[in-house]
């Protein structure tokens, strides 16, 4: 993929840790060229990250809060200044407690339900209108994270398939409105991943074990494999890809029961 993504600059938004998602698809860009800022919010995160930024050759971290307007003007803004314009944005930020990714989804509260919500879909939003305005010219891609919770009862994953549902919803909308100025929306839905997110979901190992023995392809996604993808959906060669949900699963979307050895 070397200089696939050469001379082009984006934001990394979601970043945790070398096991995030985020970072498998940041490493990917960086090979292929791309020049990177990234996101973190808080202290803890910014020093988990500071030393990752580094390995990619980037010193632009800004410290975000989605749920706070200020917060993403001023990110926003500092982009504007260094760089002037910006290729791509990848968006991987979702969150609900964790006490509420276990048992029933019927017990989902209504204040967790609005703040899965609004982090982990509206946000996605947010990013959009103010990454509009440095994409219009030349055009550019807005990449979000979801999974096959959206559209298919997971266990545990309660709240978050409705906000991955909203969010899936969200990425059609805005390539419908975007897509006029050359600006191309996508979501990569990757099958269950060993990241700090996905730890917090009931049943995590037992998802991961059932998906890798029944996947077509008998394994699940790896952050090379994301990576790559993000890649692809962000570079010329996916210049008329927008409003789609690519799957990066081993194939296990396309299974109606488990594989004959595993029934």
């Amino acid at each position: 993929m070397s200089d696939q993504m050469k001379g082009k600059r984006g934001l990394i938004m979601g970043v945790a840790n070398q096991r995030s998602i985020a970072w498998g698809i940041a490493k990917a860009m960086h090979e292929a060229g791309a020049e990177l800022a990234f996101t973190y919010q808080g202290e803890a995160f910014g020093q988990r990250l500071a030393p990752l930024a580094e390995s990619v050759g980037s010193d632009f971290m800004v410290d975000v809060d989605v749920t706070d307007d200020a917060s993403l003007d001023t990110a926003f803004d500092q982009i504007q200044e260094r760089w002037g314009s910006l290729d791509f944005v990848v968006h991987a930020i979702a969150y609900s407690d964790k006490n509420e990714l276990t048992g029933r989804f019927v017990d989902t509260s209504r204040a967790n339900f609005k703040n899965s919500l609004d982090i982990s879909a509206y946000s996605l939003i947010e990013v959009a209108r103010r990454a509009h305005p440095l994409m219009k010219d030349n055009g550019g891609t807005l990449l979000t994270l979801t999974y096959q919770g959206s559209n298919r009862v997971t266990p545990f994953y309660n709240v978050m398939g409705v906000a991955k549902a909203a969010l899936e919803a969200t990425t059609r909308y805005l390539a419908n409105d975007l897509g006029p100025d050359g600006i191309r929306v996508n979501a990569i839905s990757p099958g269950p991943m060993k990241t700090l997110a996905g730890a917090a979901i009931g049943g995590a190992r037992k998802t991961f074990r059932q998906t890798e023995q029944n996947a077509p392809m008998r394994s699940n996604a790896t952050l090379e494999a994301v990576g790559g993808t993000a890649v692809y959906l962000a570079s010329d060669a996916g210049a008329y890809t927008t409003g789609e949900i690519i799957r990066v699963d081993g194939g296990y979307h396309v299974l109606g029961m488990p594989q004959s050895e595993n029934l």
